[in-house]
């Protein structure tokens, strides 16, 4: 059959709170128009983000009453580091609240001043973690990726020429790992193919440099491995993860997307050094090694939510339900960028609002529409994210891409929601002149999209 069904069943629902057009474009304008400032009981379908905000199983449920919230030493540790063991592959598993708190105790551990890390393209928290440390993140995803319109199966792919020349100019011994993101966020949720991470690891080895992976959504990198590379089409998304994992160094991970977590993430590391400097960071300010900033039940249910995320029927659906949103939109002409991601659809910030120039932030003014038009939450990666201003000139550098994320979150909507998603944009797109710009009235100096306020031009 065609249909793909959804491979679960609900048990427990949340009532969401209808809301009028008058009533978001009253809400969104005391919110700075700025969707993060939006209180989420007037957000009708929330597509922000996919981390933290999917639905937990019976099991995970039924494991959190097993927690163990002894300060030391926990069972529920020692279930976790066996879990993220089993998949990642790796000698040391330091739990931590969530992804970014990864970010910052492996770049206290391990990053200096004057570092570089090349990555395929670093997310926002990820970058802004390196450069707090004060080195530079480098982005090399290959040409391709930096074209909307193009169809390649892995638009995720670090750029391995790039890779070498930013090693060789850069000095190996400023390069402290190289990391490649597992599915590329920024760049459109696209995948990184198994011949890509071996020709990583190949020109690491050449320098003698670790190469991690930022692995957040590893398990969806994993099955479209499995559609796309003829090589890998007769293994289990869990043996492609294996394989992913074995040709790193280590891996840190936000656990709130692919392990099916409310909150979490995973620093797993091979080097005893890097090991012992990083829990003695984590134990300043996160908790006790074997907690992380975590409760024991949160432990009990990632260890559960990464060997659920492994489930093939699960994967399946996953991508085929993401590729029905973006597919309906493209057949209407919605300008989006192809292929279509594993856990969102990124619209064309740019194109979609063509008669917006950069100054006036098309891709965020795309993303204040959709919630005053449908009620729809989403989130801007462009322009306003990753666009950067000369502090003598003040002349402004803006992203290659400015993209409008909607990221699903996992096992939470049905086709119908998702239906209305459909029918709302693709009616928004026929009146899209009516979209306005907007400038900032508060920047702040780091991620100002989380906190920025804007006013209409």
């Amino acid at each position: 059959m065609k249909t793909i069904i959804e491979p679960f069943r609900i048990k427990v629902v949340e009532p969401i709170r209808m809301t009028t057009r008058e009533e978001r474009a009253a809400l969104i304008a005391a919110a700075g128009y700025n969707p993060f400032r939006l209180k989420a009981e007037h957000v009708l379908i929330d597509l922000l983000t996919d981390s933290g905000t999917g639905a937990m199983s019976t099991h995970q449920w039924a494991g959190i009453m097993e927690g163990d919230e002894s300060y030391a030493g926990a069972r529920s540790f020692f279930r976790f580091d066996a879990a993220v063991r089993g998949v990642f592959g790796h000698t040391h598993v330091i739990p931590t609240h969530q992804g970014r708190a990864s970010e910052r105790l492996l770049c206290r551990a391990v990053v200096k001043r004057g570092d570089v890390i090349p990555g395929n393209t670093h997310f926002d928290t990820t970058r802004a973690n390196i450069e707090d440390a004060g080195a530079e993140a480098r982005d090399m995803v290959i040409p391709e990726g930096l074209d909307p319109e193009l169809d390649h199966p892995f638009k995720g792919n670090i750029d391995l020429a790039a890779l070498e020349r930013c090693i060789a100019e850069a000095r190996p011994e400023r390069v402290p790992f190289v990391l490649i993101t597992v599915t590329n966020n920024s760049g459109g949720g696209q995948p990184v193919s198994m011949a890509n991470l071996q020709g990583a690891r190949a020109v690491c080895d050449r320098f003698g440099i670790p190469l991690l992976l930022d692995a957040a959504r590893f398990a969806e990198n994993a099955y479209f491995i499995k559609l796309r590379e003829p090589a890998w089409a007769d293994k289990t998304p869990r043996e492609i993860a294996r394989a992913m994992f074995a040709l790193s160094d280590g891996a840190m991970m936000s656990m709130k997307k692919d392990a099916f977590g409310n909150i979490g993430g995973v620093i797993s590391i091979n080097s005893d050094g890097w090991a012992e400097k990083v829990r003695t960071a984590l134990i300043l300010t996160e908790g006790f090694i074997t907690y992380g900033g975590l409760a024991g039940r949160d432990l009990e249910a990632l260890a559960i939510g990464i060997d659920e995320i492994l489930d093939e029927e699960y994967l399946k659906y996953r991508i085929a339900s993401t590729a029905y949103v973006g597919h309906h939109l493209a057949a209407a002409g919605v300008p989006l960028l192809k292929p279509i991601g594993g856990h969102a659809v990124y619209l064309n910030g740019r194109k979609f609002c063509d008669h917006i120039p950069d100054e006036q932030l098309p891709g965020w003014a795309l993303s204040v529409a959709l919630y005053e038009s449908i009620g729809v939450r989403a989130c801007e990666i462009g322009n306003v994210m990753f666009g950067t201003q000369d502090a003598t000139t003040g002349v402004w550098t803006w992203p290659a891409l400015d993209l409008v994320r909607l990221a699903i979150p996992r096992r939470t909507y049905t086709q119908s929601h998702m239906d209305y998603v459909v029918e709302g944009i693709i009616e928004l797109y026929g009146h899209r002149r009516e979209i306005r710009g907007l400038r900032f009235a508060r920047r702040p100096a780091v991620l100002p999209h989380f906190t920025a306020t804007f006013e209409q031009v």
